[in-house]
């Protein structure tokens, strides 16, 4: 087999797939990328027997087809200091000998068989099929990864939830103290349904998202799901189980109610924060009329801090805990100017929404309090 290639367009696919290969693999295989030589086609395979991520890039004078796999390290240190220019590949199909030649040298070193790479499994004959625009995708994964879990107890947790109806798609996830609902109107899908995204192929999602602008079909069944784009394709495993019923936990009656500025409110949150205990990391906040006084300290340390934001409340005083690092989190992860605190009494679960959604768009947010100590 005999083709040439740029360099920079190798190295920019070898790079935005091989964060799918992993640090320690139980195939030895899996350490390497899988090349598959079809006219002047290249595609490249990287996988870690959970989730693989496929792409290809055009080739030029090529001659011969096949398989043959090369170490990920191997290919991709070399390239990264190379500048712009072709390279030619020269493989030996008896011994799968390598040879790369380019301006000024040669790289030379063995491949490895590529039919002993782990096959994909097809979808079910139950498979359902919708299609999403990338950067909707992009934006409800990127809005509701920070929530999903580390639970070993329950897997469930550790990915985000797509919940599909026939008039929207709905993004959850939830660690048991923050849980956020991004719907989305804009997809229609032709029945009901629902999968688990784990979070290794959502950052893997998240990070290629980024460069797709045309519409991204994703195909699943109870295993695993499709997600085919204009530059790559990801086959993932799902999460397996039943995911808890997400809307029973949102409180619905929340007497208090409160419009602040979100850039002030984060601001003086991380600000306050600093003096708070770093074990617990907990804010208190005080609503009075149009003015919420945002507080923290540590006991431990003599230290403390307090600032006072305007806002629009007109409710009886009230006092409230919460996490510090969560609700900077939850703050960072909404779009809008204006964010609304629906609250109810320091022990039950506040909720953050947008005051005004994008379009085809609902967010909430929802954030468990914490015990003040006085």
């Amino acid at each position: 087999m005999r083709f040439d290639v740029s360099s920079t367009a190798l190295l920019s696919r070898l790079q935005s797939i091989s964060k799918v290969i992993a640090s320690k693999n139980s195939l030895p295989i899996l350490d390497s990328f899988l090349f598959d030589l079809d006219g002047n086609k290249l595609t490249i395979t990287a996988s870690d027997a959970e989730t693989r991520l496929v792409t290809s890039v055009e080739v030029m004078n090529a001659k011969g087809t096949g398989l043959f796999a090369v170490s990920a390290k191997i290919l991709l240190d070399p390239l990264k200091e190379l500048p712009e220019q072709p390279l030619t590949f020269d493989i030996n199909d008896e011994n799968l000998e390598i040879f790369i030649h380019f301006q000024n040298g040669k790289y030379n070193f063995i491949g490895q068989k590529g039919d002993t790479y782990p096959q994909q499994k097809p979808l079910n004959d139950n498979a359902i099929a919708i299609t999403v625009d990338s950067q909707m995708l992009l934006n409800g994964i990127s809005r509701s990864l920070f929530a999903t879990a580390d639970d070993e107890l329950r897997p469930v947790m550790n990915g985000i939830y797509f919940d599909i109806h026939t008039d929207d798609l709905t993004f959850v996830a939830s660690d048991g103290h923050k849980l956020v609902r991004l719907r989305n109107l804009s997809v229609k899908s032709p029945e009901r349904a629902s999968f688990i995204l784990p979070k290794k192929p959502a950052n893997l999602l998240k990070n290629l998202l980024g460069k797709e602008t045309e519409m991204v079909n994703i195909k699943f069944d109870d295993n695993n799901a499709y997600v085919n784009c204009t530059n790559f394709e990801m086959v993932c495993r799902l999460i397996e189980g039943r995911y808890p019923n997400y809307n029973s936990v949102i409180p619905q009656d929340n007497p208090f109610k409160v419009t602040i500025d979100r850039v002030s409110f984060l601001n003086a949150l991380k600000r306050v924060s600093v003096f708070s205990n770093p074990a617990s990391s907990l804010v208190k906040l005080q609503l009075k009329e149009s003015e919420m006084v945002v507080s923290a300290q540590d006991i431990d340390f003599s230290t403390s801090a307090e600032e006072k934001i305007v806002c629009q409340f007109d409710g009886t005083e009230l006092n409230i805990g919460f996490k510090a690092t969560y609700l900077i989190e939850i703050l960072s992860n909404i779009n809008s100017e204006e964010v609304i605190l629906e609250l109810a009494d320091p022990s039950r679960a506040g909720l953050i929404v947008p005051a005004e959604n994008e379009e085809n768009e609902d967010q909430l947010m929802l954030l468990m309090p914490m015990m003040l100590n006085d």
